[in-house]
């Protein structure tokens, strides 16, 4: 019985340090995991759609609360200059694709919103530190079009997100 309970507590201090490695931020230069996920239309959209393109992918919380909408807008209101710079912009959450079709449909937004709904992605890469959490860290990534990271933001402010990566791209060429 002692044998038994020494073993449930090593498979437990390895479960909880396995977890403990999960939710970490992808440095620039790596490979950005692979992903197939579903946008706010239904269509499916993956990395391999996106290979020879630069991207943002940003993660946010929850759909129409403020701090999201305030980051959707500002990303929003600089589409243009991110087109220009040859920048597509996703955004990623936890939401089903109908509730991101209703954040895309009231703020107007010309980008895809995709849904990370089983938290895969998000633990890969640092979004969320199991699949447990409820909500998406607000976190960025700038991809390349080699698909590995160029810029990681881990602390983004949602007014000043979309100028930052810009500036930081441009720095980047």
């Amino acid at each position: 019985m002692r044998k038994l309970s020494l073993l449930l507590s090593i498979v437990m201090l390895v479960g909880v340090a396995c977890a403990a490695s999960g939710g970490d931020m992808l440095e620039p230069g790596m490979p950005f995991p692979a992903w197939k996920l579903q946008d706010h239309t239904g269509a499916t959209v993956s990395s391999k759609d996106l290979a020879g393109k630069t991207y943002l992918l940003w993660y946010y919380p929850k759909a129409m609360t403020p701090g999201c909408t305030k980051e959707g807008c500002t990303l929003r209101d600089n589409f243009d200059a991110f087109k220009k710079s040859g920048i597509e912009i996703l955004g990623i959450s936890f939401d089903e694709p109908k509730d991101n079709a209703e954040f895309v449909a009231k703020e107007k937004f010309p980008f895809r919103l995709l849904s990370d709904t089983d938290k895969s992605l998000a633990v890969q890469v640092g979004a969320a530190d199991s699949k447990a959490r409820m909500w998406a860290r607000r976190i960025s990534y700038l991809v390349g079009p080699d698909g590995a990271v160029l810029k990681a933001y881990e602390d983004v402010t949602p007014t000043d997100h979309a100028s930052k990566v810009l500036a930081d791209f441009a720095a980047l060429k």
